[in-house]
Formats: C-alpha cells, sequence, structure tokens
C-alpha cells in the first residue's frame, strides 16, 4: 500500500496549515484538509482509517500533537479530496485531534475538535505523520473518539499500513 501527497517545494501547501487564509479556519485554526491518494490497498479491506499526527510537537509542548484521525472510509476511496474532513465528500467517523484538551486549544467546538486541524508548528518546521491503515473490519468507534480507543480497535486488523512525512513551514 502506498500513500502520495502533492507537497509545493518539499512542504504540505500553506493552505492546510498555520498559513491557511482566513476562509479557511475556524476559531483561528485551519481546518482544511489535504487532498491524498492510496494506491495498492490490499483485498478483503473492509475498511481504511488514518492518522495525521505531528512528533517533532514533543520537545515544544510535551506530547506528541494529533491533527486528524478518521475511520470506516470505504477502502475504494482512494482519492481523498481537499477539505474532505470539513466537507463530508468522503464519509467516516472522525476522531478527537489535539484541540479538545485543557493543555492545548480547550475547544468545544466539534468543527475544531472532532474534524482536520492544521499544523500550526511554533518554533521550526515540523515533519507530520499521514499514516494510512488498510482494515479488515469496520470499526465501532463513536464520533470523537481518542487515539488511544483507536490503536485498541485497530490491533488485530490491519492489512497493511503506509506512512508519509509531510514537512510544514513554521
Amino acid at each position: 500500500m502506498r500513500v502520495t501527497v502533492e507537497l509545493e517545494n518539499g512542504l504540505l501547501p500553506d493552505r492546510f496549515g498555520k498559513y491557511a487564509p482566513e476562509e479557511y479556519t475556524v476559531e483561528g485554526n485551519p481546518v482544511r484538509s489535504f487532498p491524498f491518494e492510496v494506491a495498492d490497498v490490499p483485498e478483503g479491506a473492509r475498511s481504511l482509517a488514518l492518522a495525521f499526527v505531528d512528533w517533532d510537537a514533543i520537545p515544544v509542548g510535551g506530547f506528541c500533537w494529533i491533527h486528524w484521525l478518521a475511520c470506516n472510509i470505504a477502502p475504494d476511496a482512494t482519492r481523498i479530496p481537499e477539505n474532505a474532513s470539513a466537507s463530508g465528500a468522503v464519509p467516516c467517523v472522525q476522531g478527537s485531534n489535539s484541540n479538545w484538551s485543557p493543555l492545548a486549544g480547550a475547544s468545544s467546538n466539534p468543527q475544531v475538535t472532532q474534524r482536520y486541524s492544521g499544523p500550526y508548528p511554533p518554533d521550526k518546521t515540523h515533519v507530520y505523520t499521514l499514516t494510512v491503515y488498510a482494515l479488515d473490519c469496520e470499526l465501532g468507534l463513536p464520533e470523537g473518539y481518542y487515539l488511544n480507543e483507536f490503536r485498541r480497535a485497530i490491533r488485530g486488523h490491519v492489512l497493511a499500513r503506509a506512512s508519509v512525512e509531510l514537512p510544514s513551514r513554521a
């Protein structure tokens, strides 16, 4: 399995992160998700799932920042369009990102906390990791689930996974 994201000059395009135009933000958070493609989904896959995280946030904030979680994506949805998280163009169940936390954004708006929240590196270019999973089932997770619940739910159900690293400028 492979996942591909188009970059500009080796970086995630600005409209998907910190330098997004105001119309692509909610409460100051970039909410327009980037498009990507998935290839070579294995036979027998019943759903796709994704996690988009920032490991470079650990030395800055003390924890890995979760930017997007989604599951129960149809396995033939191999072209995820721009703004799929907010538009609903690709049916799925979305989990909570780090903005819900009182240690972070502490927003109570599900448009901010349970959808894509774009990169916002505070100190230098961070490298974000998008991992897409092909699963042998759909997950029984509710809207707003957490990464720990996701990790437990996929255990024993991963047919394939693919990751891509996406730098975004500070």
